[in-house]
């Protein structure tokens, strides 16, 4: 087979749908919307939940389930490679990355991820650490302290 003897499918190519020209289309004048009504508009498009004004099914079955949304903990994450810009023998509590601009809030605490790598051998004090993060931490010398 080569490439100029190629042909479509039977049946695979349509002619494109010219609604609204004349009674020989069979889709003249309404263009097939039918007589008046919301669908018969143009630009009619009719939400799949909306039930014409009836209260919709999604409001009328009651709520289920608990969600810990309001209680859930967010902590503000820190990668191991943040920590470069202090000098030796610090000691990195929140407070400092606050000051050092670092972190905006504390949320409900710092997690330390091991993102980069750590220079420095300082002391980190924070509220969680991830493996990989301890791993670097002890591999430079530094502390890592859990508040």
């Amino acid at each position: 087979m080569k490439l100029h003897e190629l042909e479509q499918n039977v049946g695979a190519k349509h002619r494109k749908k010219r609604v609204g020209r004349g009674s020989g289309s069979g889709l003249g004048k309404t263009c097939g919307r039918g007589q008046k009504g919301q669908k018969a508009r143009s630009g009619a498009s009719i939400n799949p939940v909306f039930e014409g004004g009836q209260l919709p099914l999604y409001r009328r079955l009651p709520k289920r389930g608990f969600t810990n949304a309001l209680f859930k903990k967010e902590y503000a994450v820190i990668n191991v490679s943040d920590f470069n810009i202090f000098d030796n023998g610090t000691v990195v509590t929140p407070a400092l990355l606050k000051e050092k601009g670092i972190i905006k809030k504390q949320l409900s605490g710092i997690k330390v991820l091991g993102n980069g790598n750590l220079e420095k051998k300082i002391t980190i004090q924070a509220n969680k650490f991830s493996t990989s993060a301890l791993e670097k931490i002890k591999d430079s010398g530094s502390k890592a302290e859990v508040i």
